[in-house]
């Protein structure tokens, strides 16, 4: 982090679209990831993502945790990806007690779109 990057203050939980499998164009959520966070800087917020991948190669209570643990968060974004398919209700559930165990003090929102994250954030965050 350098002088002009400001603190994180937002943790974004969501899947790594380059790590799901199928046949399908990861480009267009990447794009999306990327606006949103854009938004951030726009505003002056310190954000963090903590991607998870669906192959597997993932330990998500280490990953996610160590990402909890790492800043005091105001608020923690979880991603559509993890809330829109029933096939991740486990992961989600997941998710949102590593929250609750190891950020108890931050808000929890969720985005409707990639690009939306900063907006889903900014209805927490003084």
């Amino acid at each position: 982090m350098d002088a002009t990057t400001p603190p994180p203050r937002v943790l974004v939980i969501g899947l790594d679209p380059y790590r799901v499998p199928g046949p399908w164009d990861p480009e267009p959520v990447a794009k999306g990831i990327e606006a949103g966070l854009a938004e951030f800087a726009e505003h002056g917020v310190g954000v963090v993502t903590c991607l998870i991948g669906l192959d597997g190669s993932d330990d998500v209570e280490t990953l996610v945790g160590d990402a909890l643990r790492s800043h005091p968060w105001e608020c923690v974004v979880i991603g559509g990806g993890l809330r829109h398919s029933d096939d991740q209700a486990e992961l989600l559930e997941q998710v949102v007690n590593l929250v609750r165990r190891h950020a108890p003090d931050a808000a929890i929102a969720f985005n409707s779109t990639p690009a939306g994250t900063y907006e889903a954030a900014a209805r927490w965050i003084g």
